[in-house]
């Protein structure tokens, strides 16, 4: 598998599930409830963010850029050379684009597990069921499934805990590889240019400004 088919198959394809395995079921404490809570809150306080990030890729590559979410629905990664990837969420799709080969895929954004981060309200019940909820020092980790269709794959999400802030997600797919995306030097806040989320407009060229 190349490098491209593995960042679309973890990043924006749907993910299948592996086994019919039945996961234990999870069943929260008091202190969950009120952690899951807290993390509902920040997502939902979060209107636009940017950041630089590190990807590993599940062959172990890593890929760098900057990252752009602007809630709800909008997404730009733009992946730093030698990568000629670009990922971009509008208008309810999750394109991404080959700039080297000009091409570009897309799917539905609801269908992929960053849809879920995207999401015009995030609710960690109904819609989304918890599978897990850890902590560690300093830090919670929370993965979650689309309740109605958990075949599409695992996002986890890594918060810092002082302050409560994200850090890291992680998509796991059918065979058990994984995409974990770091973010740092986090801003919060602010306005972008809303070109950034416009593949159509000039989908082959990179950005640098927002």
């Amino acid at each position: 598998m190349n490098r491209r088919s593995l960042l679309v198959s973890t990043l924006l394809l749907p993910v299948v599930a592996a086994t019919a395995d039945a996961q234990p079921r999870f069943d929260p404490s008091p202190q969950d409830r009120a952690d899951l809570a807290r993390i509902e809150t920040y997502l939902n306080g979060i209107h636009t963010l940017k950041a630089h990030f590190l990807q590993v890729a599940p062959d172990g590559r890593l890929s760098e850029g900057t990252a752009w979410l602007q809630r709800p629905g909008r997404m730009r990664f733009e992946y730093n050379p030698p990568a000629p990837f670009l990922l971009i969420a509008n208008h309810g799709l999750l394109v991404f684009v080959d700039k080297q080969l000009a091409q570009t895929s897309n799917i539905p954004l609801g269908r992929t597990p960053l849809g879920i981060l995207l999401a015009e309200q995030v609710k960690l019940a109904g819609d989304v069921t918890v599978t897990s909820l850890q902590r560690q020092p300093g830090q919670i980790q929370v993965s979650l499934t689309r309740s109605a269709s958990p075949g599409e794959g695992t996002l986890t999400l890594v918060f810092a805990d002082a302050p409560f802030a994200l850090r890291q997600w992680t998509v796991l797919d059918a065979q058990r590889q994984e995409t974990r995306v770091t973010l740092y030097n986090v801003e919060l806040g602010g306005t972008f240019d809303q070109s950034l989320f416009d593949v159509l407009e000039s989908p082959y060229a990179p950005r640098r400004g927002g």
